[in-house]
């Protein structure tokens, strides 16, 4: 038996923030956000929609999809750099919201690369037998936490929600190799001002490191699984940046149509843009059982994650 993914839900909000809608209060336009990022919209949550609400949408369809009901999950982990508030835990609160009154649930923190760090977690709760089946949730309200007057970043965000139920799956089908890492002497690149509690980024220095990590680790990946480029069916990469993405896919000598892109259409999700790609390339028949398929990320600590997985229960 293997461990893997037996369902998947997403949520975003309605408001379609166009990058257009920028130019109105910031010096910036479409085509230099599209050349520059590959991001066409991103969507902004209601002010009284918080990180909790956004997840319980997500979760609910992550464990339908999953032919479960909440009584079936054993644990919650939810990847999230935008808590309702500094405790208790979102995941705390999505629980309750989800009707699980006993369970534990705790919050991940790994920025963008939360995810990935996630679903490793869980997979090695179930893979010893300590639970069944876990519920991780990657999810992120980052227009609360963007200054709207710096135009290098209020761009790049969006706000969004992906869930997955982590359980054993049949043999030949899981988890097949993951890498995780972190480099704390990148922590001044991409944080949270205590001042403003507004996000701050040096922009070139982190896509120096995206751009060197992303590609490094998708191949150390791809080498474990012992998949050649015509093995692999998806990349699904953090959607942080066009650019970064297809630097990601030339050093894995994927074809272009093997690269999830849905950063034009939701924009920076942090730990809710990969399960929100999946989910993308599934509802498009892009992602069937027997797909083996990379996960890689990169995130404010510096962190950073891939794994490979054949898809399938």
């Amino acid at each position: 038996m293997g461990v893997g993914i037996i369902g998947l839900g997403t949520y975003v909000p309605e408001r379609i923030m166009k990058n257009s809608d920028f130019e109105k209060f910031l010096d910036t336009n479409d085509e230099w956000i599209s050349k520059m990022t590959g991001i066409k919209e991103r969507r902004f949550a209601r002010d009284d929609e918080t990180t909790s609400d956004l997840g319980v949408n997500a979760a609910r369809k992550a464990i339908e999809d999953a032919n479960l009901t909440i009584d079936d999950i054993d644990l919650i982990i939810v990847a999230t750099s935008t808590s309702n508030q500094q405790f208790p835990s979102t995941a705390n609160i999505i629980a309750h919201e989800l009707g699980a009154t006993s369970i534990p649930s705790l919050d991940q923190k790994a920025a963008c690369t939360g995810f990935i760090y996630s679903v490793i977690t869980a997979q090695m709760y179930v893979q010893s037998n300590m639970y069944d089946n876990v519920l991780v949730i990657g999810v992120d309200k980052l227009s609360k936490i963007a200054d709207m007057t710096d135009r290098s970043t209020a761009v790049l965000f969006g706000d969004g929600a992906g869930a997955v139920v982590v359980s054993k799956v049949s043999e030949g089908k899981g988890i097949k190799s993951h890498k995780l890492g972190s480099d704390g002497s990148g922590a001044d690149l991409l944080y949270e001002d205590l001042n403003t509690h507004y996000l701050k980024m040096n922009g070139r220095e982190v896509f120096r490191f995206a751009v060197r990590m992303m590609p490094e680790i998708s191949v150390e990946v791809m080498e474990q699984c012992n998949w050649q480029p015509e093995d692999i069916s998806l990349l699904v990469p953090h959607q942080a940046n066009i650019r970064i993405m297809e630097a990601a896919r030339e050093r894995m000598n994927l074809d272009v149509d093997k690269l999830s892109v849905t950063v034009d259409r939701y924009g920076n999700t942090s730990a809710a843009s990969i399960p929100l790609s999946m989910d993308y390339e599934r509802q498009n028949n892009k992602l069937n059982d027997g797909d083996n398929i990379i996960l890689v990320g990169f995130g404010g600590g510096l962190t950073y994650g891939a794994l490979g997985l054949t898809w399938g229960k």
